[in-house]
């Protein structure tokens, strides 16, 4: 099956086996998209890569930036100012609100119904990116964060948008959900399809919603408390039986979770700089040393692994991309399904090939 046209879920192939319509063997193969993105961080200054994060899950490059940043904060032992840390929440709350909209929406199509899941999707999508845009003048390749801070301070205007739109996501959610979350034919083709046990995610190293779904209690915002998550009241929403089902509704649940971070955030963001005013940009040589940054990604743990020597560019440089890692289990899932589940088993992992193949 594949390679794809990249609006499904990238450009992706899978080797299927099958007896009938029931999957014997499944092997994913990647690689259309490799562009030696590591590499190019060994041979690219520290702050010359952050654009580069962008283009590795490119619906979530708020995230993605944010994940660098810290790796290289924490190898250069640099601060952070306290305003900054809050406009990184909401910045990450607002890409996972992206991110999982869509993964709806998509999850629905692949499931066969028309595009008016998607569409609804995409309309909400579409207000978050404007609000992207107008801050840091692009929808998706941001290249907004900065090792210390941010680029640009958001006004008092844009914050009061970004708050409005949070403040009626909770609507678009509920009607959202009335159109398909107790839906008896959305049901039927998901609950029970694609089973992952928490035994088998564990041992996969298998992270964020994936890792929920199977009733596993690890978030990185809770585990990690990192930037300023230990000041907001939030649950962590977990699933029950690791099927296509719990995965959505995990996702559901969890975009709740993060308008109530919002509405917190929006409440106690402080004034102060945007940056830390030592922050070094130009000329930036962190001593030698190593450091791993990481995050809970809309899909998981992104984490940058970075080795100094030095010298202006990294030694070494390492994404752990959550979208690899969880695919690597593709086909536990897909044993004794039918070829149409692997399907929506797929759709329900939630990947961006930018950050597979890298």
């Amino acid at each position: 099956m594949g390679p794809h046209h990249p609006s499904t879920h990238g450009v992706f192939r899978m080797i299927v086996t099958l007896d009938g319509e029931r999957v014997m063997k499944l092997k994913p193969v990647f690689g259309y998209l490799h562009r030696n993105h590591e590499k190019l961080g060994e041979n690219t200054t520290y702050l010359g890569s952050m654009p580069y994060t962008d283009r590795l899950d490119y619906l979530s490059s708020m995230t993605n930036n944010w994940a660098y940043a810290i790796a290289v904060e924490k190898l250069a032992g640099q601060p952070v100012p306290e305003r900054a840390e809050y406009v990184r929440v909401i910045l990450a709350e607002l890409t996972r609100l992206i991110n999982h909209t869509c993964l709806a929406g998509f999850l629905m199509q692949d499931c066969g119904c028309s595009g008016t899941p998607l569409m609804y999707a995409f309309r909400e999508r579409e207000k978050i990116l404007d609000l992207f845009e107008s801050l840091s003048g692009s929808r998706m390749m941001c290249n907004y964060q900065r090792f210390g801070g941010c680029r640009v301070d958001p006004s008092a205007e844009w914050l009061a948008q970004a708050k409005q739109l949070a403040d009626g996501y909770g609507r678009f959610l509920d009607e959202f959900e009335a159109l398909l979350t107790g839906n008896e034919i959305i049901m039927s083709r998901t609950q029970g399809v694609g089973v992952l046990s928490s035994q088998l995610a564990i041992n996969a190293g298998v992270t964020g919603p994936m890792l929920r779904a199977t009733g596993v209690n690890y978030d990185l915002r809770k585990v990690d408390a990192y930037g300023v998550y230990s000041r907001f009241d939030f649950r962590v929403p977990l699933g029950d039986h690791g099927d296509v089902y719990d995965r959505y509704m995990i996702r559901v649940l969890e975009m709740r979770e993060s308008l109530k971070i919002l509405q917190q955030a929006f409440a106690g963001i402080p004034a102060g700089p945007i940056m830390d005013p030592k922050a070094k940009l130009r000329g930036f040589r962190p001593k030698a040393g190593e450091a791993y940054g990481r995050i809970e990604g809309p899909k998981g743990e992104i984490g940058f692994y970075l080795i100094s020597d030095g010298s202006p560019n990294p030694y070494r440089y390492r994404v752990r991309a959550p979208s690899f890692v969880n695919l690597t289990i593709l086909e536990d899932m897909c044993l004794g399904q039918t070829i149409a589940d692997a399907v929506i088993i797929l759709g329900s992992v939630d990947i961006v090939l930018g950050e597979v193949d890298r």
